[in-house]
This record gives C-alpha cells, structure tokens and sequence, in this order.
C-alpha cells in the first residue's frame, strides 16, 4: 500500500470535491483524512489517501491530469509513518488583528523543537472595539523533554508583547485549559 499526501488548489466552483474524489475511487484509494476550505475565491485542500502499489502511478497520473479542469494537485508519497510526538497541546490564541503574529509564535515554538500540527485560523470584526479580531486554533506536538510550564511561561510573555489572549491546554483533555 502506498500513502500519499496530497495538496490541491483551484478556483472555487461547485464540482472541484467530485472531481478529485472521481480519479481516487477510480484506482481503488482511500480517502483517508483531509481538510479544505475555500479561501480568497480560490479552494484548497490537502489529504491523506492509500492506495494499492499497482495503482499508484495510475493515480498520481490521473490526478496531476486535473490541471486541465482547473484543479492544480501535487502529490507526496509519505510512506514512512511519522514519530508520534510525547506531548500533544492545544493552544488557542486571540487577539487585536495585526501582522506577525503567526510568525512569532511559530518562531517561539520552533526554537523549542515544538511543531504545530494543526493550525485553523480566522480574522473577524471586533463587534464592541471596532478593527478585526484574529482567532487561531492549533494542536502542537512537544518532545517528552518539553517543559509545560516553561513553555505556557514563554508563550505568555509573547502573549503580553502581542496583546493578546493565549490559552494552553492537554491536547487529550481540553477540560484543562489553563493559560491567560
């Protein structure tokens, strides 16, 4: 069996979601997990399908022809299974809208060996202060040597520099928020 990771892009129409899951049923994959979404007129996604190893090249071809129905799909074969990490954290963040944000706490995680997973985010109207408000939800995978309570502490002085509201929590229990 093969496992590919697979991205997609193309003008937002009704028919894109058929027209990728066709060639995939076709060749007999899996539709595995995914998420999409429509962003700025344009549709994106990215998914994790399995298919037969006889089938693969078959595959890969059929969705790279989607190019000529205005679908531009990549494919990565990711055989290899990833290490799990030791600790998974959700983190919630929000916050007065303005540019960087994303990047320094990436950055911040980064220098700790912490990758983010998932990350889903939005910018909405501050109904009460005016301006936009930007909202973002990730899990993060820590190694077992991450401190959490120096990685909470490290994010919430970000958070103050930032002006805005950062909330950790066990990714296996989102009871126990804890944070600002």
């Amino acid at each position: 069996m093969a496992t590919f990771t697979l991205t997609c892009i193309g003008d937002d129409r009704p028919g894109l979601v058929s027209d990728l899951s066709a060639p995939i049923r076709a060749h007999g994959a899996s539709w595995n997990r995914s998420q999409m979404a429509r962003l700025g007129g344009k549709f994106a996604g990215i998914l994790l399908l399995d298919v037969p190893d006889a089938k693969a090249d078959a595959l890969v071809a059929a969705l790279t022809a989607l190019k000529e129905v205005g679908l531009l799909v990549t494919l990565e074969r990711t055989d290899v299974p990833a290490d799990e990490p030791a600790l998974r954290i959700n983190l919630e963040l929000l916050g007065a809208d303005r540019p960087g944000i994303v990047a320094e706490i990436s950055g911040a995680l980064a220098g700790r060996g912490v990758s983010i997973e998932e990350l889903v985010t939005d910018v909405r109207a501050a109904p009460m202060a005016g301006g936009h408000l930007f909202e973002a939800k990730a899990v993060l995978g820590a190694p077992s040597t991450t401190s959490t309570h120096d990685l909470r502490s490290m994010l919430e002085a970000i958070a103050d520099e930032l002006m805005v509201e950062i909330n950790l929590s066990n990714a296996e229990d989102p009871a126990s928020a804890t944070g600002r």
